[in-house]
Order: C-alpha cells, then sequence, then structure tokens
C-alpha cells in the first residue's frame, strides 16, 4: 500500500514540485522523493516558457525534410515522422486530460507524409495551447488538485509535465534528424554549424 503526496518549495513565481511516495513495510513508513518537478504558480511565467520552449520545438520541426520523416529509430521503433507527429497530435490531447478544452484534436494516427504540415499544425497548436490556458485558468487555479493520468498532482505540476514532453521528444529528433543527414537547428546553444558563423570552433568534447 502506498499513498502518494506533494510538497511544494516555493521560489519567486515558481515552486519545486516534490513527489513522495509512503511505502508501508513491517508498520514502518520509507519515503522516496522521486525526483523534482516544477510547479508553476503563474500563467505568465507558463506562457512565457512555453513560448520558448515551443518556438525552440518549431525551429527543429521547420528544418524537417519530407525524406526525413521515414527516418527510423530502429526497425522496431517510432520514425521521425511518427515522433514529429506525437509531439503535435498529444498536446491537445494532454490539454484535454488535464481539463482544458481545446478547439482542434488531431489523430495521432494520421500521420501526414509532409514535414510542412507537421510544421504547420504544431505552430497552430501552440497558438491554442497559450491562448486555451490562459482564458481556462487562473494563477489561483495553479494549486488545485487534479487527476491526471491516474494520478493527484497540482494543475500547475501538469503544465510542467506538458513542456517536459515537448523537451524530451525534440530530443529524439534532433539525433534523428543528424542520422538522416540534417542540419540541426541550436536550441540551448549554438549546433555545430552555428559555431563556425561565429567565428569560432565547434567543441569536439
Amino acid at each position: 500500500m502506498s499513498v502518494l503526496f506533494f510538497m511544494y518549495i516555493k521560489w519567486g513565481n515558481f515552486a519545486i514540485l516534490e513527489k513522495l511516495t509512503y511505502y508501508y513495510l513491517d508498520e514502518k513508513i520509507k519515503i522516496m522523493i522521486d525526483g523534482g518537478l516544477t510547479m508553476y504558480t503563474s500563467i505568465a511565467e507558463f506562457i512565457e516558457e512555453w513560448s520558448h520552449e515551443a518556438g525552440s520545438t518549431q525551429k527543429i520541426l521547420n528544418a524537417l525534410t519530407d525524406a526525413s520523416l521515414q527516418q527510423p529509430v530502429s526497425p522496431e521503433d517510432r520514425t521521425l515522422g511518427q515522433i514529429a507527429w506525437h509531439i503535435v497530435s498529444s498536446t491537445p490531447g494532454m490539454l484535454m486530460e488535464f481539463g482544458i478544452n481545446v478547439k482542434d484534436m488531431l489523430d495521432p494516427a494520421a500521420i501526414p507524409s509532409s514535414a510542412k504540415e507537421i510544421a504547420d499544425a504544431f505552430q497552430s497548436v501552440s497558438a491554442q495551447t497559450s491562448k486555451a490556458v490562459e482564458q481556462q485558468w487562473t494563477d489561483q487555479n495553479l494549486s488545485e488538485m487534479q487527476n491526471v493520468f491516474g494520478r493527484e498532482m497540482p494543475k500547475g505540476a501538469t503544465l510542467s509535465l506538458l513542456i517536459k514532453h515537448i523537451i524530451h521528444h525534440r530530443g529524439q529528433l534532433t539525433i534523428l534528424m543528424r542520422q538522416a543527414g540534417l542540419k540541426v537547428p541550436g536550441v540551448y546553444g549554438p549546433a555545430r554549424e552555428e559555431w563556425s558563423q561565429m567565428g569560432m570552433d565547434a567543441p569536439t568534447a
């Protein structure tokens, strides 16, 4: 038997959400801290970070080609195109799971063969995400508990999950883009090709 609860350590407009699970073993309680999760306490802070991360993701999607969509992770895993479309199509679904209504739901199985179509779809999804969160939730709502994918967590933490989800899959895309022979735009720093544009050699270690 276990009981899940959350502890907040507030810092400015953010809070660190520590998930602690109590395990009852021989009438003794063992506490396990299962990592930290950013919890937003301000809608404006979420919108700012979402705009930044969605913008970086948009750069990656804009760099894809139709041919690159077929680049596989392995014969048993998803292709670059499938992962890219997962980023796009899952975002409205996650918002709905959080209790945020969105105008357009996308079919996860209807994977476009056009890289531009995927990029354009994400641009629309990204704008809808900002608008929906801003219109439907307030700062006060962010501390409310919400059942998400079978777990109770504050609404401010669900928004963190949304951002971490696109970051996670965006990282997968950049590896597959290299394997497909594409140039990868810099995200948190310059990509290999971008160092030379600054008159510097790319790091080798």
